[in-house]
């Protein structure tokens, strides 16, 4: 059988459509199924069949598509092996990350594997080719001379992409914590967060699933609050507050749910949103108060005066108020040693900054 036919299948096993594989894949979805029909062939089984006005795998077809991840992670791993007898880890590796775990690792992890690898090539994921892209300007007299120096002075930068560096292609991702697996059919490398350890619905996907660290959740108050002389806090002491929370499904979430139980009253949540920064701003401007990841709080980009103020970081005592963060890979794609090479790279920035920041008492994060 031809290994990128069962590649194909893998992809229709993990996408669960002949058009999303063809997406993923650059092809279009006749060639998709015309590939799919010759591996039926070669294996002497139906491995699809209809299914509505769609197609899904066949008891044959799942066995074979899970044949399919063990060919692709022994075939990494040779690649591997041969990578490290070379002492090369480079390649190219993409990366997703949740906002504020790639504000909390991206930097200290480039500066790590630049200092392990030599230069770090940053550079953006290929378009998506589903979506039309401009054509290109025609370029004349001054401009086109502009580009033609722009192009010669690229290619001397130590950080533009070539063969013999390391590539990391990194983009932020912010699902629901049961969709963050879903990436990896895209991404090498995906950072994740949960409440738990780990979610139960990640489980049976056939992913590598390293953790990186347990970040502490903190009561974020406005300036002058009350409870803001405090040490730390208590569900009891959140009674009657008003909440700046997060979308359905988030891990902040489960936090505020254990609050409500434990003082035994309702959370009033008045404002939902993913980003950080705007819910710092609003515990700046004194509009509620919320559940945010110490390390990284306080990064808001304030420029009015009336709300450049200071937040500050609570301790939550009585329940557990912490979110677990991943590093989730597809097996194969865990074998290269660029992405093993990256994941260690994670693992060394997270443990600094574990030791780096406290884990108990009052934190003042100051929202510029």
């Amino acid at each position: 059988m031809d290994v990128r036919r069962l590649e194909l299948l893998r992809e229709l096993a993990e996408r669960g459509s002949i058009t999303e594989v063809a997406r993923a894949t650059h092809r279009t979805p006749s060639a998709v199924s015309q590939q799919l029909r010759v591996l039926e062939r070669e294996a002497g089984l139906p491995l699809t069949e209809k299914a509505g006005r769609g197609i899904v795998l066949t008891d044959a077809g799942r066995a074979l598509a899970r044949s399919a991840v063990d060919v692709a992670v022994a075939l990494e791993r040779a690649d591997s092996l041969w990578a490290e007898f070379r002492h090369d880890p480079t390649g190219e590796v993409s990366l997703a990350t949740f906002p504020t775990g790639g504000q909390m690792l991206l930097p200290g992890v480039l500066h790590r594997l630049a200092r392990l690898s030599g230069p770090v090539a940053l550079r953006e994921r290929a378009a998506d080719p589903a979506v039309p892209q401009p054509e290109p300007l025609a370029l004349h007299g001054r401009a086109a001379e502009r580009a033609h120096e722009g192009a010669a002075e690229r290619a001397s930068d130590p950080l533009v992409p070539r063969p013999g560096l390391l590539t990391l292609h990194a983009s932020d991702r912010d699902p629901v914590s049961e969709r963050f697996p879903d990436l990896t059919n895209d991404f090498d490398v995906v950072i994740a967060h949960a409440p738990t350890l780990p979610p139960a619905l990640w489980q049976g996907r056939g992913l590598n699933i390293v953790h990186l660290m347990t970040e502490p959740l903190d009561v974020a108050l406005g300036p002058g609050h009350p409870l803001a002389s405090e040490p730390s806090v208590t569900p009891a002491d959140l009674i009657g507050e008003q909440w700046i929370g997060v979308p359905w499904g988030y891990p902040f979430e489960q936090t505020l749910y254990d609050i409500s139980a434990a003082a035994g009253a309702p959370v009033n949540i008045v404002q939902r949103f993913a980003d950080t920064r705007v819910t710092e701003a609003l515990v700046a401007a004194r509009l509620g108060i919320a559940i945010l990841p110490r390390y990284t709080a306080g990064g808001a980009y304030l420029t009015s005066s009336a709300t450049s103020q200071r937040i500050s970081l609570k301790p939550l005592t009585g329940v557990r108020a912490e979110r677990h963060i991943y590093a989730l890979m597809r097996p194969d794609r865990a074998e290269r040693l660029a992405v093993r090479t990256v994941v260690d790279a994670l693992r060394a920035e997270s443990a600094a900054i574990r030791e780096a920041n406290p884990t108990t008492g009052d934190h003042t994060a100051n929202t510029r």
